[in-house]
């Protein structure tokens, strides 16, 4: 092929797609990452919005079937929302209507709460593997490019070696910007997920300790 059609088709190419190629196979390790951050990313947000309730809401409605002392309604509609938070509270109702003591009762839902964390983290820890990958990941591809920019001008016309020079740092260092983008994508949404997983988890242990201090102030109501 041409030397000038091939400079002239480059010339032409999106220049996001003209970085791609020019930073070489490595590029393919950093869109493999890329790709699954982004999977993830969807994943997680999916499923930790059909794993949250609105608590406010929530806690009137069920604390409400408690002070009239119908546990069984109170757990009915804990099964009607299947979320962390429903089920650690149902977990405290079932060992209440069973007349347990009251630390059975907080056992059952601290144990609960361990249950359901590992549904909220899901894969979340891997984002930041992803991040990092990335970025190793970038810098070996500008390594392996500058190595070969290099070998390239070594036997080079002294005259042309500082452009050919400056040409092939400059594709080498593609590599490490679409890690660099990769990573920062991968760690901004690990640095959110983290905060919705732990809101998640402050709302199961307030709201069983709440619940708690409510079933003790009204076990005389609570019907079998």
């Amino acid at each position: 092929m041409d030397p000038v059609v091939t400079a002239a088709a480059a010339e032409n190419m999106n220049p996001v797609l003209r970085a791609f190629t020019e930073g070489g196979a490595v590029m393919y390790v950093i869109l493999i990452f890329a790709v699954l951050t982004l999977v993830l990313v969807v994943e997680r947000f999916m499923t930790l919005k059909s794993l949250r309730v609105d608590k406010k809401e929530f806690t009137d409605q069920v604390f409400r079937m408690i002070v009239a002392g119908d546990l069984r309604q109170a757990i009915s509609f804990c099964d009607a929302k299947p979320t962390p938070l429903a089920n650690t509270v149902k977990a405290g109702l079932v060992q209440a209507l069973n007349k347990r003591p009251d630390e059975e009762v907080q056992v059952a839902m601290d144990a609960s709460v361990l249950r359901e964390m590992p549904r909220l983290e899901g894969w979340t820890a891997f984002l930041a593997v992803f991040g990092n990958i990335a970025v190793l990941a970038g810098l070996l591809g500008t390594i392996i490019g500058m190595i070969g920019s290099f070998r390239a001008v070594a036997d080079a016309d002294p005259a042309k070696k500082a452009e050919l020079l400056s040409a092939g740092i400059s594709h080498a260092l593609n590599c490490t910007g679409f890690g660099l983008i990769t990573a920062i994508v991968a760690i901004v949404f690990y640095g959110l997920f983290q905060h919705m997983i732990q809101k998640a988890e402050n709302e199961m242990i307030e709201t069983s300790m709440s619940l708690m201090n409510l079933v003790t102030a009204n076990r005389d109501k609570m019907k079998d």
